[in-house]
């Protein structure tokens, strides 16, 4: 008889092997399958959430007990989350239809719905001690996990197909993150992606099968059905009914459709807990020339049939094989109602438009399909007009200016031809310089990590003492150190020492990063043995940047 985990563990959604949620397997170690659910005490959250959320701010960890962090030390948040849901008024007079309500995710740091998934994804990563991972994306989420990366120290290699427009591009690179072009399609891309992150042994964000990622999309649903109940709160009926208010639909664009699919568990959880009555139909709106899960559905397809040559110009939504995510969905559209639609770029653009005039709304393209979607379904009927809606408004990203950049923001590898895989890596193998860093504060470490990340490809080493900072060094030969002299265990002068007497290690080039305010005698002490001293507080990342390089050169 298998245990049950104290919560919250991880469930395999296939055979329900369950795991404690501190050692997240890739793969089930009983079927083999790698999609695992989170489960919750949803009795002790229901108990608690009445009063503890009426001293809480707005934002997604609100509702921490739900997401699958174990210790709060590790979240990684810039105030993603708590955005408006809005009515589409002058759009709701102009289709007859008085309950159209959009969640306006443009309002978030990097201007989309993925910081909710960076946010998560990122603290995940920072509690189960990633440092450097990979990430193939078709833009919004490359955006997202760039920012969150640079503030959470985690080095990011972010992949995107050559279609993605430069301004994404763009904005990928000012966070820091190594950007790697690739000439071809976005499957294309997450498989030399894949492939890279396991030649290098590099964490790899996994998309729709982290259940971090899913998980973060259930907050979409918390806030609506807190906000919704909030909008409609003249119209509730009597005493008794659940809190919080379900919408009679949902509508989103889909590309490899994980938005849907957390928002799904998101609601099913509130009904679990009493919170809400009922559960919404799901609209998934994907755009016609790449439009798998809607071709697959209509064919009564069980695994969704791959369209292997996008052509649309919504490349945000140009996901070919969109994998498991069309299973679940279609399962729940089978047994609950819902539909798959597909609109045209001429409609999605009209749609981008008509949002503009009406509402003031300037949205990406990627939510113009699904309020296009909206649009058709309304006038199929579909959806009724006197229904509830809320459309999920994904996003508004802004350009960044070229001459921030320079021109080498980016590496262009093609596709797997005949070559194969191993052929288009071979420009991305690294002949890394490796920097040891010997810095007892953890922030000031992270700091000199992410001006080094920020600028270049190094392999870094830490170390927090002297004593085990010199053994780092024998063991590991970097190329350059940056030590402070103020450690435990060993101070900086005793290293220098230890350093200058061992024949093998006294050629490295030694940069003190210090806030001490060295004395004459310590500044005699350090004499020649090191190349540089640069006082925190009076440098900049070009000072240290620029130093490093001398002493590599």
């Amino acid at each position: 008889m298998t245990v049950q985990p104290s919560f919250p563990y991880l469930e395999c959604a296939s055979c329900g092997y369950h795991e404690p949620l501190e050692h997240p397997p890739e793969a089930c170690p009983q079927c083999g399958e790698g999609w695992f659910d989170v489960v919750y005490d949803y009795d002790h959250v229901a108990r608690i959430w009445p009063d503890a959320l009426q001293g809480r701010p707005w934002g997604m960890w609100r509702y921490r007990e739900l997401l699958p962090l174990l210790d709060a030390r590790h979240c990684v948040t810039m105030g993603e989350g708590g955005t408006p849901l809005l009515p589409a008024a002058n759009l709701g007079i102009m289709m007859g239809c008085p309950h159209i309500y959009f969640k306006d995710e443009r309002q978030g740091p990097t201007g989309s719905f993925k910081d909710r998934q960076a946010s998560l994804s990122m603290s995940v990563m920072k509690e189960m001690g990633v440092s450097e991972a990979v990430v193939a994306s078709t833009g919004n989420v490359a955006i997202a996990y760039s920012a969150y990366s640079s503030l959470a120290g985690i080095k990011l290699w972010a992949f995107l197909t050559s279609l993605v427009p430069p301004e994404k591009m763009r904005e990928v690179a000012i966070y820091g993150s190594e950007v790697v072009k690739v000439t071809g399609t976005y499957d294309q891309t997450k498989e030399v992606a894949a492939e890279f992150a396991n030649r290098q042994s590099i964490f790899r964000d996994r998309g729709i099968r982290s259940f971090a990622a899913r998980e973060s999309m259930k907050t979409v649903a918390f806030e609506a059905a807190e906000q919704l109940a909030g909008l409609l709160g003249a119209e509730r009926a009597a005493e008794g009914e659940p809190p919080w208010r379900a919408p009679d639909w949902y509508v989103q664009a889909v590309s490899g459709g994980m938005g849907p699919v957390g928002v799904w568990k998101g609601y099913e959880e509130l009904l679990d807990m009493g919170l809400v009555d009922k559960m919404p139909k799901l609209a998934c709106i994907q755009a016609e020339g790449c439009a798998p899960m809607v071709h697959s559905f209509r064919k009564g397809l069980e695994v969704a049939e791959p369209v292997l040559n996008p052509r649309t110009r919504i490349i945000t939504l140009a996901t070919g094989s969109p994998g498991p995510a069309y299973i679940f969905l279609a399962n729940v559209i089978r047994e609950h109602g819902g539909v798959f639609e597909a609109v045209s770029d001429e409609e999605t653009f009209r749609a981008v438009r008509v949002m503009a005039e009406l509402d003031g709304v300037s949205m990406e393209r990627a939510a113009g399909v699904a309020f296009a979607g909206l649009f058709k379904l309304i006038s199929k009927g579909v959806i009724q007009r006197d229904e509830i809606v809320i459309v999920n408004c994904s996003g508004h990203t802004f350009p960044v200016e070229k001459h921030l950049l320079g021109d080498e923001w980016a590496r262009e590898i093609q596709a797997p031809g005949e070559d194969g895989l191993l052929g288009s890596l071979e420009g991305l193998d690294r002949g890394v310089d490796r920097v040891a860093i010997l810095e007892d504060d953890p922030n000031a470490a992270l700091l000199l990590r992410r001006i080094l990340q920020a600028r270049g490809d190094y392999e870094i080493f830490e170390a927090r003492d002297g004593r085990s900072g010199l053994e780092m060094i024998r063991r590991e030969q970097p190329d350059v150190i940056l030590l402070d002299l103020m450690m435990p265990e060993m101070d900086g002068f005793e290293v220098l020492e230890a350093i200058e007497a061992d024949e093998r290690l006294r050629s490295i080039p030694v940069v003190v990063v210090t806030a001490k305010e060295l004395t004459s005698s310590e500044k005699n002490r350090l004499g020649d043995q090191i190349e540089m001293l640069l006082e925190k507080g009076d440098f900049t990342d070009q000072d240290l940047l620029h130093q490093v390089l001398d002493v590599l050169e």
